[in-house]
């Protein structure tokens, strides 16, 4: 683990320092930034706010799947927890998922309804960012069809066939993740005791939760839109810099921006995201310049930002939690850290 992050902390150092080295196109991104069209960064930090609200609104539904019942306000203020401490605390996607299946149980959720609900979105949002980045990948080949862009387009379908049977066969996910933890087992003796049977006893009670053909497909549409939604704040930050958009490309670069972010190298994707995201846009036609400021208004709208709230979200969670135990009305449950 130690190795691992080191690596992700030296690849964003180093292009970072690239990027930096770069001082005339940074000094003219800034320059870009002085004259910001406020309506269209308006309209970024709105679809932002769409955005978070949006996914806490995906919880509560998979949530009222499952039996459990918690209000839009406190999802939207776990989401925006759940954003922060993905983006600054290595050991992701662990920890953040951790934190939601804590806040989910303390809010009146069983195990069983907390596990199989990240579990359900994270599989329905890998589906929804791999439809994205088909059709991505489809503009970015538009006139190209030759065997290299025939045999993409096949891979991507297969991904997406793939983790679309998983979400309507949750039983066989399920299945492939108790036998997985068992061999884990046998090979470290981990877990233990009461904890392996506490795992295998949450499992079994994930198979029983019913979701149809129906509420599958609502739920992979529904995480299509919020992905959709995180896609027009890219935009509007073309508008808000005055730069053309490369629409050949805008969709792969967005994509693979995601995808670097959810990679377990550094949080967040620091560095490694700025330099994906500005080398795609400039190889499908962007200026240098006008890419550069995309990059930074869009990173300090999606992530520094997002830090800053959600932090004082965990706070405002956190003081909730003591004013619930002090004997305050709030949190309707209490959670061991053995639970988690």
């Amino acid at each position: 683990m130690i190795v691992r992050y080191a690596v992700g902390v030296g690849l964003g150092a180093f292009i970072l320092l690239l990027l930096v080295g770069q001082r005339g196109e940074f000094s003219g991104a800034l320059h870009h930034l002085d004259h910001l069209n406020y309506a269209w960064a308006s309209g970024a930090v709105l679809a932002e706010v769409l955005s978070i609200v949006g996914y806490g609104f995906l919880q509560q539904k998979v949530l009222q799947w499952s039996g459990a019942a918690i209000s839009l306000r406190s999802l939207t203020l776990v989401s925006l927890a759940n954003n922060a401490i993905a983006y600054s605390v290595p050991g992701e996607p662990a920890v953040s998922s951790a934190y939601r299946y804590r806040f989910f149980r303390r809010h009146g959720a069983s195990g069983a309804s907390a596990g199989w609900t990240i579990l359900t979105i994270l599989i329905a949002q890998a589906l929804g960012m791999s439809l994205l980045l088909l059709i991505g990948v489809l503009v970015a080949l538009t006139g190209h069809t030759g065997v290299q862009a025939r045999g993409t387009v096949i891979v991507g379908l297969f991904v997406v066939v793939i983790a679309g049977a998983f979400l309507v066969r949750r039983d066989l996910l399920l299945r492939f993740l108790g036998r997985v933890v068992r061999l884990f087992r046998r090979v470290t003796g981990h877990p233990r005791g009461d904890v392996m049977k506490r795992i295998e006893s949450t499992l079994q009670r994930m198979h029983e939760i019913p979701l149809s053909s129906g509420a599958a497909m609502g739920l992979v549409i529904m995480a299509t839109a919020l992905w959709l939604m995180d896609f027009v704040i890219l935009l509007c930050c073309f508008g808000a810099v005055h730069a053309p958009i490369p629409w050949s490309g805008v969709l792969l670069a967005f994509g693979v921006s995601q995808i670097v972010t959810s990679l377990p190298l550094i949080p967040g994707g620091l560095g490694i995201v700025e330099g994906s995201l500005a080398v795609i846009l400039v190889a499908y036609g962007a200026k240098k310049v006008p890419a550069l400021a995309v990059v930074l208004v869009y990173r300090l709208l999606t992530f520094w930002l997002v830090i800053i709230v959600g932090w004082v979200s965990i706070g405002v969670i956190e003081w909730r939690v003591r004013r619930s135990v002090d004997g305050v009305p709030g949190d309707r449950t209490a959670v061991t850290a053995t639970e988690i």
